[in-house]
């Protein structure tokens, strides 16, 4: 099956997604926010490595307003790395437990995060719109995703799965994530569907 073929079909899954995306749900569509977070040290240590990706960027621009346009591309970014990227460990990498970089053939988790964020800032997307997250799976282990803020709701790009989903839609718990005002800093989401205790280091 073609590249070519496999993008037409997510097109077409984008526009069916996107005219659904006005029915309501009955979980928050946005996250709830209740503090400062320590960052992860993974994420520290990426900014003292990377000082301008974690440069203050002139605060909270707003949640994107989600056009049809910006649907197709988070989808197409979030599918191309996804399926490009190999999956690798930091040791593997590295030879360190943990590390935070920007894929460029290989990485995880948080580096697919990266990798996405950084692809959607080039295509036009704010900084304050493209928050790391971090999570718990199901099986109580750590997990980092990329939430995109939108006027429709907080999207998950998880290297996971290609769908994008609503953060409420997931089965995760989300424990804190980038600030909107501050790339530097970490705040806590208040998850209200299940209470857990934990991080990604």
């Amino acid at each position: 099956m073609s590249f070519q073929f496999l993008l037409r079909g997510y097109a077409a899954m984008a526009l069916f997604t996107f005219g659904c995306l006005g029915f309501a749900h009955a979980t928050p569509a946005t996250m709830t926010l209740t503090g400062d977070a320590a960052p992860p040290i993974g994420h520290y240590e990426f900014c003292k490595e990377n000082p301008k990706e974690c440069a203050y960027a002139g605060g909270d621009a707003g949640p994107a307003i989600l056009t049809e346009d910006r649907w197709k591309t988070i989808l197409k970014i979030n599918y191309t790395i996804n399926t490009t990227i190999k999956p690798m460990t930091d040791m593997e990498l590295y030879g360190v437990e943990e590390k935070w970089a920007i894929a460029t053939t290989a990485g995880d988790c948080e580096d697919y995060a990266l990798r996405k964020r950084k692809e959607l800032i080039d295509a036009g997307f704010s900084v304050s719109d493209l928050l790391m997250t971090v999570v718990l799976q199901p099986n109580g282990e750590g997990h980092a995703v990329l939430t995109v803020r939108t006027d429709r709701g907080d999207f998950i790009l998880d290297n996971m799965r290609n769908k994008v989903k609503l953060w409420s839609d997931t089965e995760y718990t989300f424990l804190k994530r980038q600030s909107a005002d501050d790339p530097a800093r970490w705040v806590k989401i208040q998850d209200g569907r299940a209470v857990a205790v934990g991080s990604l280091r």
